[in-house]
C-alpha cells in the first residue's frame, strides 16, 4: 500500500494546525463563526479564487487563530465525467473568516479513490 503523502507549506505567521491527541495544547474553537459557516465561506473564496466549479468541503477544522478549510475543485471537465481532474485545495481562514492563505494540497482523477482509505 502506499505510504500517506504529506504535503509540507508555509503558513501565515500567528497561525498553525491544531494538536490531535497528545501533550499539545488543547484546540480552540473560534466563537466568531460555526463550522457551517466556515464552511461555506470557504466553498465561496476558491470559487471565487480559481474561477472553477467547486464540488465539496472535504474538511473543517479549527485551529489556534482561526480555521482550515479543505475544498475539492473540479480542475478540468472531460466527457464522460470519469475522466474530469479533481483538485483538493486548503484554504487558511482567521477566526473572522478573512482568508490568510491557500494552496493546492492534491490532484487526481475523479474515481481514482482516496489514498488515505487503503491505510485504515
Amino acid at each position: 500500500m502506499p505510504a500517506r503523502q504529506e504535503t509540507e507549506h508555509k503558513r501565515v505567521p500567528g497561525t498553525r494546525r491544531a494538536e490531535t491527541g497528545g501533550e499539545g495544547p488543547p484546540r480552540t474553537r473560534p466563537a466568531n463563526m460555526s463550522a457551517a459557516e466556515v464552511a461555506g465561506v470557504g466553498l465561496r473564496m476558491m470559487t471565487e479564487l480559481t474561477g472553477k466549479e467547486a464540488e465539496s468541503v472535504t474538511l473543517v477544522e479549527p485551529v489556534e487563530d482561526g480555521w482550515v478549510v479543505g475544498v475539492e475543485i473540479l480542475e478540468d471537465h472531460r466527457i464522460p465525467s470519469s475522466g474530469d481532474t479533481l483538485a483538493l485545495y486548503e484554504i487558511d481562514l482567521d477566526m473572522a473568516g478573512s482568508l490568510l492563505s491557500y494552496r493546492r494540497v492534491r490532484r487526481y482523477k475523479r474515481g481514482s479513490g482516496d489514498l488515505a482509505e487503503g491505510s485504515r
